[in-house]
């Protein structure tokens, strides 16, 4: 998952198109096991930029407080 590009809002889109398949009453066991997957990768990668982004403000923070 390292070189997915996907971004943070089109995460959280692939997301909610995931879980509005995975609420449908006819769910392939096949698929179930892709979508979790999925899920589970895209998840990581807005926990990633949520932690940098959050990095980020607190060294603006920091800068400001030190000016």
């Amino acid at each position: 998952m390292d070189n997915d590009q996907t971004g943070y809002a089109e995460a959280l889109q692939e997301l909610q198109a995931i879980l509005t398949e995975l609420e449908g009453e006819a769910v392939d066991v096949d698929v179930l096991a892709v979508r979790v997957a999925r899920a589970d990768e895209l998840l990581t990668l807005c926990r990633e930029r949520l932690e940098a982004a959050s990095v980020q403000v607190e060294k603006v923070v920091a800068a400001a407080d030190d000016a």
